[in-house]
């Protein structure tokens, strides 16, 4: 291979197409416990990753172990760019981030008050790294420590996807550092390695600065009657009041009573029995004063809280009530779509904590809600293939092809390749917001991947792009960004969403510009 200039690179990666090795034995899928795992590092993918200047290269990414100790979660990592490219380059990514799939609790890296990562130590003082063509960098980072429960996680960062199923090793101090770390010898390309030699750095393990984000990934799913958010343990069913009530009424019609008890169902289900309040909460849209929002919506949360009563045992549950009015919009109003979006704001709500300390959950009750219906299988193993194409769509210039969902915990990943079939670089247009459903709530829609959506044919319930919670207004999309195509090359991007229930086979994929693409398989856990 012609040698051309190190590259000095950011250690955050962004987006490509999968590949290979590294596997993990599953069995007993549906056993009485979590599978077994054979950890069989490393854990590698290969493909594309965009680059900031465009020379948007392929990339070798292995995990090479992933060690909980007494202190904190170590990663350790190698990858290899396999391309020719030049000068200084920055990868397009999301930051580093494990999973853990069954609760969806987010851990991210370790940073100190200047921004700078734990672990592996660049050598240069704009903070990148030397890349040399076909030679392997080892890097080392740090997470928050995991909870012990947790055997396995799903990576993403790496640029090329979800890595799943990635085995946590229990070990009573982390390896040792790099002996005599080269990295700083070989900034130039008058002086590259010898070949068959990696490069290393001086690690930095956490001190007292060390701080990082920790949060929970928080799911919707949609119908023309309710919608249910999960945010960690937190749950909340919103019944949509445009069902529930008359204008400007507190007095439910009829078809409402057969939606609460429909609720009522769920919440048996679902509701931890070691926490069992319910918090019933009305909210109008924003017409009106605040007073009389106020007094409306404590009316309806009343009358709702008085039918769920005949339909629970009061026994077993604490119920609160609260009126908001339209403190808490869940939909932006006053623009183009603000019929549909304050219609989304008057909402009678249950909120309440799920047990999830189970894993592997049972079905809910079939009389329930659609949107409350929980799934949530055993972590899904590493692979290196996505399956067949599903399906394929051409739209000015861009091929999307979609393969099939991916069952992960209580997830599904969804895989699609972006390949730009003209002969000059273009940004797809993604659609932005005026992709988005009409109502819908912004915060499940940001992200360029953002505005997909799954959707069952058969109950019309919407399964909206997953986000990562990190708290104090701090979201970040559970899904890829896309950025300018390079032609006649494929990008592997992800987007995942809550996963529906066991018996569903196959889903609607609404992509954005793209349109709607039927009959998208749903594979079995493990496929």
């Amino acid at each position: 291979m012609a040698r051309t200039a190190p590259v000095l690179v950011t250690a955050l990666l962004v987006s490509g197409s999968l590949l290979l090795s590294g596997c993990s034995t599953i069995e007993d899928w549906w056993g009485d416990g979590p599978p077994t795992v054979e950890e069989e590092f490393p854990y590698t993918k290969e493909g594309r990753i965009f680059q900031d200047t465009g020379q948007d290269a392929t990339m070798r990414f292995s995990i090479t172990g992933l060690e909980r100790t007494p202190d904190y979660t170590v990663m350790y990592y190698e990858v290899t760019y396999l391309d020719e490219f030049t000068g200084s380059n920055r990868n397009l990514s999301m930051a580093h981030t494990l999973i853990d799939p069954i609760t969806g609790r987010v851990f991210r890296q370790y940073f100190d008050k200047k921004g700078l990562k734990y672990g592996s130590v660049s050598p240069d003082d704009n903070g990148l790294y030397p890349v040399h063509d076909g030679v392997t960098n080892e890097y080392r980072r740090y997470f928050p420590p995991i909870p012990e429960d947790v055997q396995q996680v799903t990576f993403v960062g790496s640029g090329l996807g979800a890595m799943t199923g990635i085995p946590i090793q229990d070990v009573d101090e982390e390896q040792p550092d790099p002996q005599d770390p080269n990295g700083g010898d070989h900034l130039s390309l008058s002086d590259p390695p010898p070949a068959g030699e990696n490069l290393t750095f001086e690690n930095r393990p956490p001190d007292d600065d060390a701080v990082a984000d920790q949060g929970e990934v928080e799911s919707f799913v949609d119908s023309g009657i309710a919608s249910t958010t999960r945010d960690g343990d937190t749950e909340t069913i919103s019944l949509h009041s445009d069902v529930m009530f008359e204008f400007d009424e507190s007095d439910l019609t009829e078809e409402a009573e057969a939606v609460v008890r429909q609720a009522a169902a769920s919440l048996t289900s679902n509701v931890d029995p070691d926490n069992p309040e319910i918090t019933v909460i009305g909210h109008t849209d924003g017409k009106g004063t605040d007073e009389y929002n106020a007094g409306l919506s404590m009316r309806r949360a009343e009358t709702v809280r008085d039918l769920l009563l005949e339909e629970i045992d009061a026994d077993d549950y604490t119920l609160v009530v609260e009126g908001r009015g339209s403190t808490e919009p869940v939909a932006r109003e006053g623009g183009p779509d603000d019929e549909a979006a304050r219609a989304r704001n008057r909402r009678v709500e249950f909120s309440y904590t799920v047990d999830r300390s189970s894993g592997v959950e049972e079905e809910s009750d079939d009389d329930g809600l659609d949107t409350a219906e929980r799934s949530v299988a055993w972590p899904a193993p590493f692979t290196d293939d996505n399956g067949s194409v599903a399906a394929t769509v051409d739209k000015d210039g861009v091929q999307l092809d979609v393969y099939p969902l991916r069952r992960d915990g209580a997830y599904v990943i969804g895989t699609v390749t972006l390949t730009n079939t003209t002969d000059e670089p273009l940004t797809p247009d993604m659609g932005g917001a005026e992709a988005l459903q009409a109502g819908g709530p912004e915060k499940f829609s940001k992200g360029t991947l953002g505005g997909f959506q799954l959707v069952d044919p058969e109950t019309e319930t919407v399964r909206y792009v997953a986000q990562m919670n990190f708290g104090d207004g701090k979201y970040d999309s559970f899904a890829e960004e896309v950025h300018e195509l390079q032609p006649g090359k494929p990008y592997e991007l992800v987007a995942v969403f809550p996963a529906p229930p066991e018996d569903v086979a196959e889903l609607t994929l609404r992509a954005g510009p793209f349109g709607e693409v039927p009959e998208i398989p749903v594979g079995e856990p493990g496929e």
